[in-house]
């Protein structure tokens, strides 16, 4: 079942999530309808506070970068295959070189900005099956994991850009939260006029 995405200025965007164990409720039939939510959005990644629930829980499928030209053969077919869950998600360090790229995001549409992040990541988390993981994750695998993971922290992209971008940007968060926005994909937004 394809959700609504919950849009900026909701409350549950800026909650940090609770770890959760394997008998959360529907905890399957959750991350099916996100998968389904996020293709359908045309996203490359999806976090429960997204969806309006404040637990650790995300979901990523780089295959859309696969298609990049700019990427090596082996760069493209690792983001081909690399399709994950992460449960109770915990980033331990980030290192590495930091590098900007233009971000988006689902529950802000329309706003994309240069963000810079460390090019790796150690963490530990859980899968679906709840099987223990610690990980290192490096490029833009390590990216939209991080992306995500400052979901489940009550983090935004747009955090993370200038003071003056974000003076930049104010009237047009302002707009999103009320709903005037366009998006092909369901929302639901904080601020509506009902």
């Amino acid at each position: 079942m394809i959700l609504p995405i919950v849009a900026y200025g909701d409350p549950v965007l800026r909650k940090k999530g609770t770890d959760i164990s394997a008998e959360y409720p529907r905890l399957k039939e959750l991350i099916d309808n996100m998968y389904e939510t996020m293709y359908n959005a045309y996203g490359v990644g999806l976090a429960a506070p997204q969806i309006g629930k404040d637990i650790r829980l995300f979901i990523v499928d780089t295959e859309p970068f696969s298609e990049n030209e700019e990427y090596t053969k082996e760069e493209r077919d690792f983001l081909k295959t690399f399709k994950r869950v992460f449960i109770n998600a915990h980033i331990r360090k980030e290192e590495g070189n930091e590098w900007p790229f233009n971000e988006g995001c689902l529950s802000i549409p329309g706003i994309h900005e240069d963000v810079t992040r460390h090019d790796t990541i150690h963490m530990e988390y859980v899968d679906e099956n709840f099987n223990e993981f610690k990980e290192t994750f490096t490029g833009l695998a390590a990216r939209v994991i991080q992306h995500e993971y400052d979901h489940i922290d009550g983090v935004l992209f747009t955090d993370k850009i200038s003071a003056f971008k974000k003076r930049l940007i104010k009237g047009k968060l302002e707009k999103i939260s009320k709903g005037q926005v366009q998006a092909d994909y369901p929302m639901k937004f904080p601020n509506a006029k009902k």
